[in-house]
């Protein structure tokens, strides 16, 4: 039997220890990322023997992670249909990627089908390229940053420190007052980098901003993944009417903050067609492509 749980910070340990062993780069597969949302989505976690469980949403309109960890997977598979069945759920896992939908389909041959939506794929990026910007492909992006540059020359950036918090805070709330409307899923996102800044240090985030004028004008952060070689941008915010403002942030962060790193992914575009066209602005090194494997007995 599984038994959820509110995400809190005393997890992280365990859950790491589990992502370690994640088969993917799945941007949902950090712990920041299931402790800010936990609220939102309606996050809850499980810890079954080596595995990490996830479980989003209220029965019977729930989903669950693969299995993630070490250990027995069709096992663990086997207690997420036992538990969606006893909350009276169709038994449904979310994020399943190419390798873990051949473990699904070796383990439960023909009892799993699989719905695929495009804007869920992770644009996922090589670290090197998001740094030079260099070749033909991103003149465009390079233009953007000159200009700014040459518009802004007071330009700054810095890491965001415990000193700087406030002032991000600040400025993103601003951004909302300015849209002048009430927006659900503004107000959560807004709770949920709340959540972040508050326990930035004990999440190991990281992040950066860019200041013109004395101002905080653009920001993001962030978590690595437990496999070491990529990291997850969450959030990145900055002026829709500053020109450059998005390309200098992405660039002056990579550049400065993530050097250790192979790959950095800028998670979904949502079926959003401007976020789509963005993202694909910046040519993915990797699309992962994810499914809903949805189960039948």
């Amino acid at each position: 039997m599984l038994e959820f749980k509110t995400t809190e910070l005393s997890d992280k340990e365990w859950v790491n220890s589990c992502l370690k062993h994640a088969n993917s780069m799945n941007c949902e597969y950090t712990f920041g990322n299931m402790y800010i949302w936990c609220e939102a989505y309606n996050t809850e976690i499980a810890h079954y023997k080596d595995f990490l469980i996830c479980r989003w949403g209220t029965a019977p309109n729930i989903a669950y992670s693969v299995p993630l960890g070490e250990g027995d997977f069709t096992d663990a598979v086997n207690h997420i249909i036992e538990d969606a069945k006893s909350q009276g759920a169709v038994p449904r896992i979310y994020g399943v990627t190419a390798g873990y939908q051949v473990m699904l389909q070796e383990a439960f041959f023909g009892k799993f089908t699989y719905e695929y939506d495009e804007g869920n794929n992770d644009y996922i990026y090589l670290v090197e390229k998001m740094t030079t910007l260099s070749g033909k492909k991103y003149h465009g992006k390079r233009n953007h940053i000159t200009n700014f540059k040459k518009n802004h020359p007071d330009w700054t950036f810095e890491v965001i420190t415990s000193d700087n918090i406030p002032e991000c805070i600040a400025t993103h709330q601003r951004w909302i007052d300015e849209k002048g409307e009430e927006d659900e899923d503004l107000i959560e996102e807004f709770n949920a980098v709340k959540k972040a800044f508050d326990c930035y240090d004990e999440l190991g985030w990281r992040g950066g901003l860019i200041r013109t004028g004395g101002e905080v004008v653009a920001y993001c952060m962030g978590e690595a993944q437990q496999n070491g070689k990529c990291f997850v941008t969450h959030f990145e915010k900055a002026s829709a009417d500053m020109q450059g403002a998005f390309p200098i942030i992405n660039q002056e962060f990579t550049k400065n903050c993530l050097q250790d790193f192979t790959y950095v992914n800028r998670e979904e575009d949502l079926g959003i067609e401007g976020l789509r066209r963005a993202k694909q602005s910046y040519y993915p090194e990797i699309l992962l492509e994810k499914s809903m494997a949805v189960y039948h007995d």
